[in-house]
């Protein structure tokens, strides 16, 4: 049983990431006023690439980035906290592993959109090169507010200080960057930057077909889950009652009120220019210091 929260994780992850999606499209087609496409439709969809024939440059790095991306992503899932209850990994694992599963799959995407040698792939790839630099330090501040708190690197205390102490000044502050960064980490509206299909028609994933694009776009629903489990992990902690199944309704309750918003700002806001990003980049990663440093203060 020490392992049944990390093979959760990954169930979790691989079969209610695609309805996820389907639920977001779904609030999309109501804010436009259509009918919209069943709820099953990315199931279908992954389905359908599945079984399609890859066409690819013949380059080895092309075919290895869609699973090296699809393991990465499944591998740092499998150290969340499921119901606020700590993973068996997150017990033997750091913060400095955490960060580096989610970096892997950004560079993962670098690594076949240049291999794929088109041009929309590298403009796509220069984007996210650009979001990773700027925002991963902004994911490692959010996380070393708990990580001061603890005074340790291991998951397992990090998790289990955001349960600590209530909602102080410093989670506050640490969640409100979370979500603001949110759209931003997982690449929606109006930060969609690496992708921008009316700009650069899908960037990196353009030359990518069949199995191989069936396993990015999993990995980017995959990835999108992730990060809001991890939001609501952060900041619905100081609610656990103890009770694990309580615990893990008000998680995925957050869980379900975080995708709601996230598909509010997607859906009613233009993509931002790159220097535009940039900019608001850095606003969360000084908001995101000042997290750190309160924590450190004891507040």
């Amino acid at each position: 049983m020490e392992y049944a929260i990390p093979v959760l994780n990954g169930l979790l992850l691989l079969l209610v990431s695609p309805f996820a999606e389907g639920c977001l499209r779904r609030m999309a087609a109501r804010l436009q006023s259509r009918q919209g496409p069943p709820l099953v439709q990315p199931y279908w969809d992954l389905l359908k690439l599945l079984g399609k024939e890859n066409v690819e440059p013949g380059v080895a790095s092309f075919r290895l980035a869609p699973l090296l991306a699809f393991a990465a992503v499944l591998a740092a899932g499998a150290l969340l906290p499921l119901g606020f209850q700590a993973s068996a990994l997150g017990r033997r694992l750091d913060l400095v592993t955490f960060i580096y599963l989610l970096a892997l799959g950004g560079v993962a995407v670098l690594l076949g959109a240049l291999s794929s040698r088109n041009i929309f792939a590298a403009v796509g790839a220069s984007r996210e090169m650009v979001t990773m630099m700027l925002l991963e330090p902004v994911l490692a501040m959010i996380l070393l507010v708990g990580a001061v708190r603890a005074q340790s690197v291991g998951l397992e205390p990090i998790f289990q200080a955001f349960s600590r102490g209530g909602w102080t000044p410093a989670l506050l502050l640490g969640a409100a960057v979370n979500l603001a960064a949110l759209q931003a980490f997982i690449g929606r509206q109006p930060f969609d930057l690496a992708e921008a299909e009316s700009e650069i028609v899908e960037g990196p994933f353009i030359e990518y077909s069949g199995s191989s694009y069936a396993l990015f776009r999993w990995y980017l629903m995959m990835k999108q889950l992730l990060y809001v489990w991890l939001l609501s992990s952060v900041f619905l902690a100081p609610a656990a009652t103890g009770n694990w199944l309580v615990d893990l309704g008000l998680q995925w309750l957050g869980i379900g009120v975080v995708y709601g918003l996230v598909g509010l700002v997607s859906f009613t806001n233009p993509r931002l220019r790159i220097d535009q990003a940039v900019r608001y980049y850095a606003l969360l990663a000084v908001v995101g210091l000042t997290a750190v440093m309160l924590s450190a203060a004891g507040w």
